[in-house]
C-alpha cells in the first residue's frame, strides 16, 4: 500500500508559471521535491485521486535527481502516477518498471495527406469502415501478420529498419521521423520471456483496447505558422493520428520484471513506500535485463505503429482510388511510456516518462535534421471526440522537465465511473450528430472513453505552452474514429 497521504492543493506552493512544488518534509524519506505543472483548475482535479501521494513516493527512489515531476494530465497509476517524470543518475540510480508502465512505448504517430475535408467527406464512412477492417481493434484481437520466432527476435532487436528493409512494411523515409529512428540499440530479445513473445507474435498491426485509436482528423487551427510550414502542416488538411503501444508483449515484459525486482530489492538494501515502485540499480544484472527487455518492447511498439501506418496508407489509396493527394506522409512518431538514457547538462540520466512525452528543443541533435531550429514534434491526443494537438519541444524544457511534457488530456474519472455515467449507444449517436464517424467493437468500451471521463485537453495544452515545456503549433479536429 502507498503510505503517503494525498496532499491538498493548498499544500503545493507556486514557484513559477503553472508550476507548483511540495518541498521535502522534515524527517520524511523524500530525497527531492515533488513538482506539478498545472493551473488552479487542473490542480484541483489532480488532488482528487492519489496521484500526488504517488509522486511523493517517487521522490524516495535511490539516485533520483532534481525533482519528481507531474504533468498537467497527471492521474493515479501503478506505482508512479500516469503523467509522471523522474530521472535517476547513473551508474547507481535505479530503474523501476512502474515508472514506464505496462503498455511500454504506448505512443502517437501523425500522418498528413494533401487532402482537404471536402475531398474526403463523400468517402468518410468507407474510409473509417475500411480502416476498422484493416486494423483490428479491441482486447485480444489478432493481426494479419504472424511472425516466426526468428522474425520476432529481429523485430525486437532491430525495430522499424528491419520491418521496412526485409518486409516492405513502411517506407525508408519514415525512419528518421520516428523517435530514435524506430529502434533502440540496447534491446535484448533474449531478455524477453517466451510468454511475452507468444503474446506478441500475431499482434503487429493491431490497436488493442482501452484508449487506443486511429483518428481521421482535420487541421482546424494554426498557432505557429512558421513551425507548421516546417512540419508540412496546413489549415484544413486531412490527417491520421495513431495511438497504440506494445500490446500483450509489453504488458508481459512489465509483469515478468516487476516480480523479479520485488524479490531483488533487499539484495540492494532498497526499501520503497509502495511495492509497486519495485526497482533495482540500472547497473545491476536485474536492471540490465529489464532495460534490455523494455527496449525490445519499445522496438515492437514502434513496429506496431509502422504496420498500422502501412495499412492506413493502403486504405486511403484504395478508398480514394489512388489519388496522389491521398498519400500519407509521416510527420513524427513519439513514445510516451519509456525509460531512456539521456544526457542533461553534465549528467547521464535514466529518464522515466510514464504518460509523458519527450519534447527536445530546436537545438537538439537528437531530433530529425529537418526539424532542427523548430523543435521535436510533440503529439497530444485529446479524448475521443475532442481536439488533439501538435506542438514542438523547447530548449527551456531541458532544465524544467528533463525535456518532457504531457501525453494527452489525462483521465478525470475511472473507466467504471464513465460507464455508470454514459451509455455507449447514446454517445455513438451524439458523435455522429457532430459529424464524427465511429467504429468501436462494443458500446461498453466506447463509454469508457467518453469525453467527460477526461480533463480538458485545451487547458492541459495551454499549461504546457505557458510553462515553456512545449509550444503550440496546430489543433486537429476528429471526423472519423476507430476505437480499441
Amino acid at each position: 500500500m502507498t503510505t503517503a497521504a494525498q496532499p491538498a492543493a493548498a499544500d503545493l506552493r507556486p514557484i513559477g508559471p503553472c508550476l507548483y512544488e511540495l518541498g521535502r518534509a522534515p524527517g520524511s524519506a523524500m530525497r527531492v521535491p515533488a513538482r506539478v505543472f498545472a493551473d488552479e483548475v487542473l490542480l484541483t482535479q489532480i488532488v482528487h485521486d492519489r496521484s500526488i501521494s504517488q509522486l511523493v513516493n517517487v521522490t524516495t527512489l535511490p539516485g533520483i535527481v532534481d525533482a519528481a515531476l507531474g504533468m498537467p494530465d497527471m492521474h493515479e497509476g501503478y506505482g508512479f502516477p500516469v503523467g509522471g517524470v523522474a530521472a535517476t543518475e547513473l551508474p547507481d540510480g535505479v530503474i523501476s518498471p512502474g515508472g514506464i508502465g505496462f503498455d511500454i512505448n504506448c505512443g502517437v504517430r501523425l500522418l498528413v495527406s494533401g487532402l482537404r475535408e471536402e475531398d474526403v467527406h463523400p468517402s468518410l464512412e468507407a474510409l473509417v469502415h475500411e480502416m476498422s477492417r484493416s486494423v483490428p481493434a479491441g482486447y485480444g484481437r489478432h493481426g494479419r501478420l504472424a511472425l516466426t520466432r526468428e522474425e520476432m527476435d529481429r523485430v525486437l532487436g532491430e525495430g522499424c529498419p528491419y520491418l521496412v528493409r526485409e518486409h516492405g512494411l513502411g517506407r525508408p523515409e519514415d525512419l528518421p521521423l520516428i523517435e530514435s529512428g524506430g529502434v533502440i540499440a540496447s534491446a535484448a530479445p533474449g531478455a524477453v520471456s517466451e510468454r511475452a513473445k507468444q503474446r506478441g507474435e500475431d499482434q503487429l498491426g493491431t490497436l488493442g483496447g482501452g484508449n487506443h485509436f486511429i483518428e481521421v482528423q482535420v487541421v482546424d487551427a494554426i498557432f505557429d505558422a512558421p513551425a507548421a510550414e516546417a512540419l508540412g502542416v496546413s489549415l484544413g488538411q486531412v490527417t491520421v493520428l495513431v495511438h497504440t503501444g506494445s500490446r500483450g508483449l509489453g504488458h508481459q515484459v512489465c509483469t515478468d520484471h516487476v516480480k523479479v525486482m520485488d524479490t531483488a530489492l533487499h539484495r540492494y538494501g532498497i526499501t520503497v513506500p509502495d511495492r509497486q515502485l519495485a526497482c533495482v540499480p540500472l547497473s545491476s544484472p536485474e536492471g540490465q535485463r529489464y532495460f534490455g527487455a523494455m527496449c525490445a518492447a519499445v522496438n515492437f511498439a514502434f513496429c506496431n505503429r509502422e504496420v498500422i501506418a502501412h495499412r492506413a496508407r493502403e486504405v486511403f489509396r484504395r478508398v480514394l482510388h489512388g489519388a496522389p493527394a491521398a498519400e500519407l506522409r509521416l510527420v513524427y512518431d513519439v513514445a510516451h511510456n519509456t525509460a531512456k538514457i539521456e544526457r542533461h547538462g553534465d549528467r547521464t540520466l535514466c529518464v522515466h516518462r510514464k504518460g509523458a512525452t519527450r519534447a527536445f528543443g530546436p537545438s537538439s541533435a537528437e531530433i530529425p535534421e529537418a526539424y532542427r531550429g523548430v523543435g521535436q514534434p510533440v503529439l497530444i491526443p485529446g479524448s475521443m471526440g475532442t481536439a488533439s494537438y501538435l506542438l514542438v519541444g523547447t530548449d527551456a524544457a531541458d532544465a524544467l522537465s528533463f525535456s518532457s511534457t504531457c501525453h494527452g488530456a489525462g483521465r478525470a474519472m475511472s473507466r467504471g465511473a464513465a460507464k455508470r455515467r454514459v451509455q455507449g449507444h447514446v454517445l455513438r449517436k451524439e458523435l455522429l450528430a457532430r459529424g464524427i464517424v465511429v467504429r468501436c467493437p462494443s458500446n461498453e468500451e466506447l463509454a469508457e472513453e467518453a469525453p467527460l471521463a477526461y480533463k480538458d485537453v485545451d487547458r492541459v495544452v495551454d499549461v504546457v505552452h505557458r510553462a515553456g515545456l512545449a509550444r503550440k503549433v496546430a489543433r486537429l479536429r476528429p471526423i472519423g474514429v476507430v476505437k480499441g
